[in-house]
């Protein structure tokens, strides 16, 4: 999933992950639905199919898909509600939440009642409506109720007869405080005495400090203040103890209501499931045809055959993160029985790792169901997507970066089946050339052998270009890249073929290396190229002389020329020998070791 950028860049930047651009989901059951579906692709190709042509009919029908999108908004997580009302730690907004999200129900029955597609209307038409619930919480609960139960304004007035009682008395109580208030101001003469209530200290009497001298013997004192003084009396606690256990009395029983509303709608809690689980399937394949519609997606044809085949296929992540004005280049892919191993060469930068996460995603898109980024394509089912992309170091783990890419390379080998796609990215570059190049070339002979997965092979060691001669279902291709008044133009383009550069010079360029290494480095990429082989020879590199670097590339071609002018017939009949057609890269280099060994014993 890391290779392949599923749900981060491997900078860990999650807007440049599949999810970030695929999830436009409208409820947090969808959501979960989707990165599981990602997490857990379908190998069963009717199943696929299914989802598919459901996707394929919200596609065609503009005027439901948006009607379905405007419900599908006003639906809250019924899901997790439904687990807290299992716990009864619901408070009273998750059941009205619950309640205004199984209204939604007989709305999405309506907008899909004349929907020709089986499994979509087989799907709905199981919903419940949830009829009983509706009503109970419509009955029980206050629609301007509170998170806390036992305020007493949780349960409606008109529930139950007892709650509605206790609270009329409440309301009677309050207005006896009101009406002993008054009775103590025309009593003192003290117009600005209030009765009030905290926490701390229950019902008191409040006076100002201007007032005090008007206080009577009976009040009896309880706090004095900065500005003012505050006061209790026989009366006042008497009312106060009636009202306090009038308040205890509704606390309890709307908690006792509350808990028996709960237990009720709990005995619907596997249809609120089920209802919930359909509810993020309708989500998430509403999401596959919106995102369709809007990026110009194609159905892909899924069979349970080998074929991959994918015209004018676009990165999903890529193109939607282009600059304004910037178009995306598309590029296909072909494989069948007789191409089922890609070589693609190509230099840095031309594309070649964003290819092959555009296979490997559109692939994956097709499995989950959803349309995909190309103008047409065919897909065989794949067991499995195998992705070695890109360099990566375990340092904490003492892991170096060809270490993981051996890793990661031996659980490539080790698991996957024909029926896989293998994605593979420059596997070898971690460690010397000539091992890199040989471990290289052994990967690919070994899929090819033993395993014959799909495979695309991206790779800057031309040398594995030869093995397109040798095996007749590997093929080569390369991307594209042109040279114009000395400069380099990346088209991105793949082609059939091969690259005989990689255009490194030039990446440093454009990279702002300083224009002094690079021509230098031009000089000596010049004069390696010639075929230097003695360490003299290599040691002159180092000496920037364009005399002496004329004079050593003259030299070198007179010895090129004459290194097969041997006099040693042993080594005449070595070089006769050999069975080119059937020489390997790798062979003709080591055989060319052996004779540089021999010469240099010889002098």
């Amino acid at each position: 999933r890391r290779n392949l950028e599923i749900y981060s860049s491997l900078s860990n930047d999650q807007a440049g992950g599949l999810f970030a651009v695929l999830d436009q989901t409208l409820t947090p059951m969808g959501a979960r639905l989707l990165r599981n579906w990602i997490n857990q692709p379908l190998i069963n190709s009717e199943k696929i199919n299914q989802r598919l042509n459901t996707v394929d009919f919200f596609y065609q029908n503009d005027s439901i898909r948006e009607a379905l999108k405007t419900e599908l908004s006003k639906i809250a997580d019924i899901e997790r509600i439904a687990s807290r009302i299992c716990s009864f730690k619901a408070n009273p907004r998750d059941v009205l939440a619950l309640k205004s999200s199984l209204d939604v129900i007989p709305t999405l029955q309506t907008i899909l009642s004349s929907s020709q597609n089986d499994s979509l209307k087989e799907k709905i038409s199981s919903l419940d409506t949830f009829d009983p619930i509706r009503k109970l919480i419509s009955n029980s609960i206050r629609e301007d109720a509170s998170v806390n139960v036992g305020s007493g304004n949780t349960i409606k007035l008109g529930f139950n007869q007892q709650f509605d009682n206790l609270l009329n008395l409440s309301h009677n109580g309050r207005k006896l405080i009101q009406k002993y208030q008054e009775e103590e101001r025309k009593k003192t003469n003290i117009p600005s005495l209030k009765i009030s209530y905290n926490n701390v200290f229950g019902y008191y009497i409040e006076v100002t400090k201007a007032h005090s001298n008007k206080v009577p013997n009976y009040y009896e004192r309880k706090q004095t203040l900065t500005n003012a003084e505050r006061y209790t009396t026989p009366e006042l606690r008497e009312l106060e103890f009636k009202l306090l256990n009038l308040e205890s009395e509704i606390q309890a029983l709307e908690v006792e209501l509350y808990n028996q509303i709960l237990s009720e709608i709990s005995k619907y809690i596997e249809q609120i499931q089920t209802a919930a689980n359909i509810i993020a399937e309708l989500d998430c394949l509403l999401n596959f045809a919106a995102i369709a519609k809007r990026y110009n997606y194609c159905k892909p044809i899924v069979t349970d055959g080998f074929e991959l085949e994918i015209i004018n296929g676009r990165h999903p992540v890529v193109e939607r993160n282009l600059p304004i004005g910037e178009k995306f280049t598309p590029n296909s892919t072909k494989m069948d029985q007789n191409s089922v191993i890609h070589i693609i060469t190509g230099p840095n930068m031309s594309g070649k790792s964003c290819y092959l996460r555009q296979v490997g995603l559109i692939v994956l898109l097709a499995q989950i169901g959803s349309f995909v980024p190309a103008d047409s394509a065919k897909i065989g089912i794949v067991d499995r997507i195998f992705t070695r992309v890109g360099a990566q170091d375990n340092i904490f783990q003492g892991e170096s970066t060809f270490l993981v890419e051996m890793q990661e390379s031996a659980n490539i080998l080790n698991n996957a089946t024909r029926k896989s796609l293998i994605l593979l990215d420059e596997v070898g570059r971690g460690t010397a050339t000539f091992d890199g190049i040989s471990i290289a070339w052994a990967i690919v002979e070994y899929i090819h052998n033993h395993i014959g997965s799909k495979t695309l092979f991206a790779t800057h060691y031309h040398e594995l270009n030869e093995l397109e001669k040798k095996y007749e279902n590997i093929v080569n291709y390369y991307i594209e890249v042109l040279e114009k008044d000395n400069k380099v133009i990346f088209t991105h383009k793949l082609k059939p073929g091969h690259s005989d550069h990689s255009f490194g010079i030039y990446v440093a360029e454009m990279a702002g290396i300083p224009n002094e290494v690079t021509t230098r480095a031009k000089e000596i990429l010049k004069i390696l190229e010639s075929g230097i082989t003695s360490q003299d020879e290599i040691i002159s590199v180092a000496k920037p002389n364009p005399k002496k670097i004329k004079a050593i590339g003259k030299e070198i071609q007179t010895r090129q020329l004459a290194i097969f002018d041997f006099s040693d017939s042993k080594l005449k009949e070595k070089i006769l020998e050999l069975d080119l057609n059937n020489l390997t890269p790798i062979q003709a280099l080591m055989f060319l070791e052996e004779l540089q060994k021999e010469l240099k014993n010889e002098n």
